[in-house]
């Protein structure tokens, strides 16, 4: 389509701002070229409008072209793979660190002393209280010896 509008691969590069080999990997169906699906929709996109391309007829073509290639996995196939990912879910999780155990045993820990620190401060406002009481008797004592 480029070639019959008369655009150079070089040219519509530079207008792209993308590379050669992205422009020659799109125009021959090499979709592997390209590091996920959403980079070659927005790639499909962008170099549609420039050739003056329908981008929803374009991406409608990628899109059973996509489908094409994905359904001849066989039912057997996905099955089996989910079997895999089950069987491999399981044995991630009884497997348990110590470090793990250790975190959990760490918060009991921090409530525990939390709480005894709490009935610290108390226990010692407490006596200062006491204490407090206790000399203010003794001065009211003497006082009234006077």
């Amino acid at each position: 389509m480029r070639e019959n509008i008369g655009i150079e691969l070089e040219e519509a590069a530079l207008d792209l701002k993308v590379t050669k080999e992205e422009l020659r990997n799109i125009e021959i169906g090499n979709i592997k070229a390209f590091e996920n699906v959403v980079t070659l929709k927005e790639f499909i996109c962008t170099y549609s409008k420039y050739l003056g391309l329908d981008v929803d007829d374009m991406l409608d073509e990628y899109n059973e072209y996509l489908f094409d290639q994905t359904s001849k996995i066989s039912l057997a196939d996905i099955k089996a793979a989910k079997r895999k990912l089950v069987k491999k879910e399981k044995k991630e999780k009884t497997f348990r660190s110590p470090y793990t155990n250790f975190k959990k045993e760490t918060k009991k820990h921090r409530c525990f002393i939390l709480v005894f620190l709490l009935i610290l401060f108390i226990g010692i406002g407490c006596l200062f209280l006491y204490m407090d009481r206790k000399e203010n008797s003794k001065k009211e004592v003497t006082n009234v010896a006077r």
